[in-house]
């Protein structure tokens, strides 16, 4: 083997296994920021749920109330509901989003929960539609307002239709105006004993796919190859040579 080869094949050797190995490493950061983001999440939603006023304060600190636990007070305007598009255990639906009254005016937007499409029209689940005061404890969600990717379809406001929660397309289907009156965030009701089932409350879906450990141990095995491979190969040659 020539002696400028050798050099060009150890250095790329060891520059791909230098690559692979920050791969790993960068995997390994990745990992300890999603078990921290878990463990934050599911601390949130197993605290005792606060008054929506003391999430209010939270939000105008921290901008951010994602999956913590709230209850509010208030009575629904089921004429103005809305309609999120998801599926649950397989079957194709909706989750019903409709605006709720406090006593003091303040309207807030409500993710009431499941419904499968035959029960879409509120004709079809007049029981579940509860007039008067009701009590809400559920999560609060931070509000969106741009479009998650590519291939998520564009929202229907027109029928009522949404396949990502616009928070300011929502409140303007449903009449409601972005000022003081409004509640910035999306409210998730929790599990409830509706009459006649629907729609089912506990809908947020909490769920953080975790494979980092996996793909660190994948880019430090293909370094360790690398390596093996390239060192095996140059040391034959070399006694060959």
């Amino acid at each position: 083997m020539k002696r400028t080869s050798f050099w060009l094949i150890l250095v790329s050797v060891l520059a791909a296994t230098t690559i692979l190995v920050l791969l790993g490493n960068w995997q390994v950061r990745r990992l300890a920021w999603k078990e921290a983001l878990i463990a934050s999440v599911e601390a949130r939603r197993n605290a005792a749920p606060v008054p929506l006023d003391d999430m209010l304060a939270i939000w105008q600190r921290d901008h951010d109330v994602d999956y913590r636990s709230v209850t509010l007070t208030g009575a629904f305007d089921h004429a103005a509901e809305a309609y999120f598009y998801t599926t649950r255990n397989g079957t194709v639906g909706w989750d019903i989003l409709t605006p709720l009254t406090l006593a003091d005016g303040r309207k807030a937007i409500i993710d009431r929960g499941f419904v499968p499409d035959r029960k879409r029209d509120p004709s079809t689940r007049k029981a579940g539609q509860i007039e008067g005061e009701v009590k809400v404890t559920g999560l609060a969600r931070d509000p969106h307002f741009d479009k998650p990717n590519y291939f998520v379809p564009d929202n229907r406001p027109d029928k009522r239709e949404f396949y990502w929660k616009d928070f300011s397309a929502i409140a303007t289907t449903m009449g409601l105006k972005r000022d003081d009156m409004l509640i910035p965030f999306i409210i998730d009701a929790g599990p409830s004993d509706i009459p006649g089932g629907y729609p089912e409350g506990g809908s947020t879906l909490i769920e953080f796919p975790n494979n980092h450990l996996q793909y660190a141990i994948t880019w430090y095995g293909l370094a360790l190859a690398c390596l093996g491979v390239g060192g095996v190969f140059l040391y034959s040659r070399r006694r060959r040579a």
